[in-house]
């Protein structure tokens, strides 16, 4: 079955990174119409750099190599349940569909727990243990800058 070869891939890839020294025990692999199009596994030691995630990784390495940052017709394989991070960046990317081996209470039983960040997340911002917090007196300064964009003749939809 195809998606064997995939996840064996990414698995390999998780292993190669965590044994170099790179990051946690994560790797990814996008697919498209049956051929990888990008792959990375977790940089965020090797980098300094805690967006550095295997998704995150190999979303970048994907756009570069397709020159696009809509990957529209990708699938990604990783070897766990992105994170919300993650997940948020293959909605950004555009990535149709995600394959993953072990979940979240997998993750959670080797001490990375993403339950505390959907937790947060689904509070009102400003509750949060990093309140976000609107400096609404900005608000039409900044907004005109939103107005800029939306009338520019040039502007790229993403």
């Amino acid at each position: 079955m195809i998606h064997d070869e995939f996840m064996r891939r990414a698995i390999a890839l998780a292993e190669a990174g965590m044994t170099g020294g790179h990051g946690g025990p994560f790797g990814a692999v996008i697919v498209r119409d049956g051929a990888v199009v990008g792959e990375g596994h977790n940089r965020v030691l090797s980098s300094n750099d805690p967006t550095a995630h295997a998704e995150v990784t190999a979303i970048r390495d994907a756009s570069a190599r397709l020159g696009a940052f809509d990957l529209s017709g990708c699938e990604i394989y990783v070897n766990g349940m992105p994170c919300p991070m993650c997940m948020a960046a293959i909605f950004w990317a555009r990535i149709g569909r995600v394959y993953y081996a072990c979940g979240a209470e997998d993750a959670e039983a080797i001490k990375f727990d993403d339950a505390e960040f959907y937790r947060e997340l689904a509070k009102p911002p400003a509750e949060r243990s990093v309140p976000a917090i609107q400096l609404s007196e900005h608000r039409d300064e900044a907004y005109k800058v939103y107005e800029d964009w939306i009338r520019l003749p040039a502007r790229v939809h993403y």
